[in-house]
């Protein structure tokens, strides 16, 4: 029973964030209109948003992986708040994920962090996992690249994943926005 309703609050969370991205604009409106962003300092409207063309074969971790480039934006953008949210549906998702349980850790770790510079720090252990996860599940199309900046963490290095090649560096946001290149390419 509780995994039923796991699976169910899952999904009806999947849908949810899947409903709001789905919403079709016309070209040279704003793809961030009705969302509040005042409170977002340096907002970057260019900063990836959606995983449009990817999918990894895993159903459940392409579920997931909606969420991360959500983290992802989140922590590029400095936003606390935003990269709680999307660690809160990352902890959801990962608990259907077949050894979920240090994925579900970790994201319920950046979800309870009060500083941008911890929840940065435990993405970098996130996203090993995710990488490592992705590569092993594979593609059913597009592609996806692990991005690597060798200043992040006190300069010992991190990764992270993204849909497009141009460097976003999740790690130090605006200060050091395009630190970093493209490792490898998932296909």
């Amino acid at each position: 029973m509780k995994t039923i309703t796991g699976l169910v609050l899952t999904l009806g969370v999947v849908t949810l964030f899947a409903a709001c991205g789905n919403t079709q604009k016309s070209a040279g409106t704003d793809p961030h209109e009705g969302h509040n962003h005042a409170a977002t300092e340096g907002h970057n409207p260019a900063v990836e948003t959606t995983v449009a063309g990817v999918s990894i074969k895993d159903d459940k971790l392409n579920a997931v992986y909606q969420h991360y480039i959500h983290l992802k934006t989140a922590l590029v953008g400095s936003d606390l708040a935003e990269a709680k949210v999307a660690a809160t549906a990352i902890e959801l998702g990962t608990k259907e994920l077949t050894n979920g349980a240090g994925l579900t850790a970790l994201a319920a770790k950046i979800g309870a962090a009060t500083d941008i510079e911890v929840q940065r720090t435990l993405f970098s252990d996130l996203s090993n996992d995710f990488i490592a996860r992705v590569k092993q599940s594979g593609l059913t199309s597009g592609e996806i690249y692990v991005e690597y900046c060798p200043m992040a963490l006190n300069d010992k290095g991190a990764s992270w994943l993204s849909n497009q090649k141009d460097i976003k560096n999740p790690y130090f946001g605006d200060s050091m926005l395009t630190c970093g290149e493209v490792k490898e390419t998932i296909k």
